[in-house]
């Protein structure tokens, strides 16, 4: 199986140059795709914008004791290393790669076949 090719998009000059909320998370632009950011633990995840039980935007919502992302409208939680459903309803969150380099935080966008995320 050919392995994927992620294509990386600058996001911030460092984790203190996001326009955090509050709540720790924070909706971006990359590349004409609106993101999610999720700050736990000095650490920068990245997700779908919207959950995909009923598109609630998760920047509204928050993230909770053991640093899952909460869904603000039917309080569905996700993992946001793998995007798994840990409160059982079985969906899956979209989350994107994230790497903080010396020169800021990237967010990786894996290509398909077409050449679009």
């Amino acid at each position: 199986m050919a392995e994927k090719k992620v294509q990386w998009h600058k996001v911030a000059d460092s984790i203190n140059n996001i326009n955090w909320q509050t709540n720790n998370l924070a909706i971006v632009d990359v590349n004409g795709k609106t993101i999610n950011l999720a700050r736990t633990n000095n650490k920068v995840f990245a997700c779908a914008h919207k959950c995909p039980h009923a598109s609630g935007i998760l920047a509204d919502g928050f993230i909770d004791a053991t640093n899952n992302i909460v869904c603000p409208l039917h309080r569905y939680k996700f993992n946001l290393t793998n995007g798994r459903n840990v409160s059982g309803e079985g969906y899956y969150l979209k989350v994107y790669a994230v790497e903080e380099r010396e020169a800021g935080i990237f967010v990786g966008f894996e290509e398909s076949g077409l050449g679009l995320w």
